[in-house]
This record gives C-alpha cells, structure tokens and sequence, in this order.
C-alpha cells in the first residue's frame, strides 16, 4: 500500500503533465477525476507497520520498545499487547510511534492495533535481538554449507531462533522509511537454510545457554565496503568522503552517472559463440569434436595453454557410469567455476550459475543416466581474471552410494572471445550505489534504528583490503555511528576478523590482508567491543569458507563475554606489549585463559623478528609462562616481532588453553 505521501507526488507530476498539454479539451476532466480519486485515497488510508514489525518477530527484553508506522494524518490508533493498551496519534506526516514498557522473555504473544482498520501480529517471542551485518561471509546461507554439516541441518528444530533477512536495496540520494519486503523465518530444518551460516550456529548456542528467544536480523550484501554502511553523520569526522557524499545531493551528476552507459559501438556486437551458433550444439551428444585440447582439471585455462582469454570456453568429458546407478538420480558436483557457468549431461542442462562463488551442485534428474559412456559438457563464461575451476573442491557425480571422480583428463575449446573491456551482456556499470558512502545505509540500517537491539554482529572487511589504513577510522566510525543512531552508545559490538584466503607466503612479506586484520584488530580499542579470530577458518582458494560453526561458536562466546558479561574467556591470545630484552622480544597478551597453548605438535610458528631495518626473518618462539618469547641469532639487536603476518598463515599455532587462536598481530608500525 503506498503512501499517502506518494499520491499526492504522483498527483503533482501528473498535474504538470497536464498543464504541459494544455491544448487537451480533456485535461480539465482529467485534472478533476484525478483530484477525487487522490481525495478519497487520502480518506481511505489505513494502519501501516514496517516491516520488521510483522508475524513471527523477535522484541528485545528487557528494554523500551517502539512499535512504529503510518496512518492517515492525525488518525487515532490504540495497541494491546501483553497485557496493556498503549495510544497514539498519527503527525501531519502520518507517522506515528508508541513506547511500550520493558518486558520479560517469553511468547508467544498477540498485538493488535486498531485505527480505521484493525491489524493483528501473531507469534511475537521476545527475547535477544541481533543486528548482523557485512558482506558475503555474513550473507553465506545454511544452504552453502549443508554438506559439511548435514547432521545440523537435519537437527535444527529451534522454533524460538528466528531470522529476518533484509533483500538487498541501494540508494545514496536520501533514507527510506522502509526495509524492502522480508518475513521472520523460524529454525527448522527447511526454513534454516536461509539463515545466515555463521549467526544460526552463534544463535543456536546462545539459545541453548539462556534459553531465551533469538532474533537475527541479517542485513548484509556481498561484496560490498564498509563505507556503504554508514551514514552521513557518521562521515562528519571524515572529511574525505564529505565531497563525494555532496555530489549525490547534485540531481544533474546523479542524472549522469545512472543513466546507462555502455562500451563503444565497436565492442558491441559480440561475436557469436561457437559452441551455440552452429546446427549441431557443442553440448549435443551427436555433436563430433574436432580440434578440442587436453584439460587437467581442475585448473584454469590460463596455466594450461589459453593466455589473456575472457570469454567461453567449452569442457568435455566422457565418463563410465555403471548399471547400478543407470536412470537413478545424482548430482553432479563441480567445485567452484571462475565466473558463470551452464552445466550438461548428456545433452540436457542440469544447472548453471551467474558468478564464481557458489558452490556447483547440480540435481541429474531420474532416466538421464545410462550405462556405460555419459558425456559431461560445461560451458564457462569468463570477464576477467583466470578463468577456469578451482582446485581442491569436490569434484564428482554421485547418487548417494556410487561415487565417480570427475578429474582429470577433460578436453576444451574456446567458443568466444570478448575484447577487451567487454562483457557478455554488452553493459559495463558506471555506478553503484551500493558501493558508495552511505548507500546501504540509506536503505538497510536506516529503516531499522527504531527496533530495539541486544547488539550488533559485523563480519566484512573483504572488500576494503586496499584501504586498511582508511579502515583504522572507518570501522570505529562505523561503531560509533551504529551505536548513536539506535541511542545506546554502550551497545554491544561483535565482529569476526578475516580469515587466512590466497596462496601461502613461505618467507615473510607484506600482505594487505593482514593489515586489515591489524586494523579490526585496533577497533578493541572501542568499549564494548569483541572481535572473533577467524585466522584458522579460511580456505586458501574461496573467499567464502564453509566453516562457518567454528566462526558462530566464537561469536557466541564472544557475546558471552561482552554483551551477557559472564565470566567466560571470549576470545584467542590478543597482544598487549612487547618488551626489549637483550636479543629476544618479550610479547605479553590479554585473553590467555588458562595459559597459552601449541596446537598441534611441534614449536611455534609464523612469528618473524626484524631490527631496526624492518627486514623480517623467521624466529625462533617459546611459551614460557604467559608471554612468548622470540629471538632469532641472525638478529642480535632486534626490535619488531610480526605473528600470523601474511595473506594466508598456515600453520599459525598459537592459542589459549580453550582452543581458541591469537590474533595477528605486529609490533612495528
């Protein structure tokens, strides 16, 4: 239902269309039936709620909550609800809001509201409300790690975990009054797989420790800075993006630069793909190859023969299937696909993807296998980058029983090549909201201030590894912004440091992505705040791991400790200082627990140590007592010490007592 703010724009616009056709005899009709029509709309205008305000919500305990929405101006609206009748009257605007008292956990409860129509909420719970947000690594659906953890999918019978996921919506020009459509989802086995990973596993937890309610709010997008997070306000001790933030306020730059654009006339006829063009489809069984190359996979194409290519290139392969598993269905896995992909069994598409990062599991259906020869084709589309399939992924059809390993020997061919700067679609995007200052915030966080909060859950920082020093300001910036907009500058704040991703670094060396480790690390310095070291949950070839319970059991720990205040340990070793000692560096931290810890078996490793040069080279570590000490013989007046300082720190060992791992971390500056 819209607005009645949004008639009486649609009623304006079209009243200056009118007038610009003033010679129409009909515009006085139309003018009037116009006015009649926006007059008994006016009139018509019933009680509106957000969306969050809706069946199945999870209220805070504990704290005042604001029941919100829109009305017809200075219509009358009366709320019961646990027990008490609350009263309100719409503004001018059609706005209105009640404050309701504190309450206890518990539910489920009924509201109603009544005013010129009646509305009834159903199935509200209260209990613990989180606010999580980020990028994809927060977005990561159950869905995407079922394999690795089918038993607790299969168990999660948890109708008082609840999960609201907000769509994505982008928009640097104003706020909106609104999340985009959403609906609380409880937790069960069908509807958790669209909860967020990492906060059902740190939801579930805490809900079977104080077996209170648990609400998430999952407002988060893949790929995204955490510039876009935050709002105007929240730059105004940040005057580099002040300028950028003007220019969304200019309508005619605005104008530019989302109107659509695309490459020069001459990248915009594509070339056909071979593959598809001719009379037999390459993907056809009938089909007969003749000039393919040989393919090991996985792999990608620009190590094995094919340089510089984006475009699409064909794979086949012919594998045995025995009679056991002939007509049964299977699914076909085929790891992770540098960017989009179709995928064919003998000559019928089983599945495709759009971009890279989801895992490939494809349904066969029933009667497509046959024994004996089964021809797999693939068809990959790439943009930029190395296109192919990633290593060290699952890579197999099965039916549950028989298992066939599809690597190995594949042949190839190119169907397509884009020139440079092209894309499949012929569309190159000049502008996105969602990566600007503000434009999530606007859209995602905004319409939620007024819904009360037990903390916030933050996991991003992906996307903004080449700007780690901007980060030392931009995440507390962000905390403090959060924190003011929902009116409680001590609300807890939790968030998961990156983890180790890309290829191992053997000697000590610069890494963008451990500086952005440092600064999340840095924003400890905020009260109230809690980071979750993630450093052994990564995976060396996916920007998206799939463990994703270790980084929610952390969480939940974490919010244990800072948001319950219970005396649990919440995190891994974090360092507090270092200390000079002849030839050795004395490193002491905080959060060691029951003592400091080796995991696995062997000495400490990824500590490096550099004099005053700054040249790191690999050290020597020993636990003794609390503190670690470092030294190296190379080095006998050394100054800096570096741990877990890398991309990707395999073999990073150092934990507490409880199993948790220290954080990275550097001395030198």
């Amino acid at each position: 239902m819209k607005k009645q703010g949004d008639n009486y724009s649609i009623f304006v616009l079209y009243l200056k269309n009118i007038r610009s056709r003033s010679r129409s005899i009909l515009a006085p009709v139309l003018a009037l039936i116009l006015i009649n029509f926006f007059t008994v709309a006016d009139l018509s205008a019933q009680i509106r709620l957000p969306q969050l305000i809706s069946n199945g919500m999870v209220l805070q305990r504990d704290a005042q909550l604001k029941i919100w929405g829109w009305a017809s101006p200075n219509e009358k609206i009366s709320i019961k609800f646990h027990g008490k009748s609350y009263r309100a009257k719409a503004g001018i605007d059609g706005k209105w809001m009640v404050m309701m008292q504190p309450i206890k956990s518990g539910g489920p409860y009924t509201m109603q509201l009544s005013g010129s129509n009646t509305l009834t909420i159903n199935d509200i719970l209260v209990g613990d409300v989180w606010f999580c947000s980020g990028q994809s690594n927060m977005v990561l659906p159950v869905e995407r790690v079922k394999e690795k953890y089918p038993d607790e999918i299969s168990n999660a019978d948890y109708p008082m975990i609840r999960n609201f996921f907000v769509p994505t919506l982008s928009d640097v020009r104003s706020v909106h009054a609104d999340l985009p459509p959403g609906k609380w989802v409880a937790a069960s086995p069908t509807g958790v797989l669209e909860f967020g990973a990492a906060t059902y596993f740190m939801a579930k937890d805490l809900f079977l420790k104080y077996h209170v309610p648990i609400g998430i709010i999952n407002s988060s997008v893949g790929g995204t800075p955490i510039e876009a997070w935050i709002s105007e306000d929240g730059f105004k001790t940040l005057p580099s993006y002040q300028t950028r933030i003007a220019q969304f306020k200019d309508s005619a730059y605005m104008a530019k630069v989302l109107a659509p654009s695309r490459p020069p006339a001459e990248h915009h006829i594509i070339k056909p793909d071979a593959g598809l063009d001719g009379t037999v489809k390459w993907y056809d069984p009938s089909y007969v190859p003749e000039g393919w190359h040989n393919f090991w996979l996985p792999g990608y194409w620009a190590d094995q023969g094919v340089k510089n290519l984006n475009g699409v290139v064909w794979f086949r392969k012919e594998i045995d299937v025995p009679a056991s598993m002939a007509g049964k269905p299977a699914k076909l896995f085929v790891g992770r696909i540098v960017d989009a992909d179709e995928a064919y069994v003998n000559g019928v598409l089983v599945g495709n993807t759009t971009y890279q990062y989801p895992p490939r599991r494809y349904d066969v259906p029933a009667g497509l296998l046959k024994a004996g020869k089964n021809l797999i084709v693939i068809r990959i589309t790439n943009t930029a980058g190395k296109g192919g399939f990633v290593p060290e992924k699952r890579y197999e059809l099965t039916d549950g029983t028989t298992h066939i390993d599809i690597r190995g020997d594949w042949r190839y061919k190119v169907g397509q090549v884009f020139a440079p700067g092209q894309r499949a679609n012929n569309f190159t995007p000049q502008f996105s909201a969602q990566n600007e200052p503000t434009g999530l915030y606007n859209t995602m966080v905004y319409p939620a201030i007024n819904y009360a909060i037990k903390g916030f859950v933050w996991y991003q920082g992906e996307a903004n590894t080449s700007s780690a020093k901007a980060y030392n300001q931009l995440l507390p910036a962000l905390i403090a912004d959060w924190r003011n907009k929902w009116g409680n500058n001590d609300l807890p704040f939790l968030y998961v440091q990156l983890p180790g991703f890309m290829e191992v670094q053997y000697s000590p060396s610069e890494s963008q992505w451990a500086e952005l480790r440092d600064a999340q690390l840095h924003a400890l310095a905020v009260p109230n705040t809690g980071m979750v070291v993630a450093i052994d949950a990564g995976e060396w070839n996916d920007i998206h791991p799939v463990d994703k319970k270790d980084v929610g059991d952390r969480l939940a720990l974490c919010a244990e400790q800072v948001a319950y205040k219970d005396n649990v340990v919440g995190s891994g070793p974090i360092f507090q200082s270092a200390e000079v000692k002849d030839d050795k560096v004395i490193i002491s931290f905080n959060s060691i627990g029951s003592g400091l810890f080796v995991k696995g078996s062997g000495e400490l490793s990824q500590f490096a140590i550099a004099g005053t040069d700054k040249r790191f080279v690999w050290a020597t570590a020993k636990i003794e007592g609390d503190k670690v000490v470092v030294s190296n013989p190379d080095i006998p007046h050394p100054m800096y010490v570096r741990y877990a300082w890398a991309d990707n720190p395999e073999g990073a060992n150092l934990y507490n007592k409880e199993g948790l791992p220290a954080s990275p971390f550097r001395t030198d500056k």
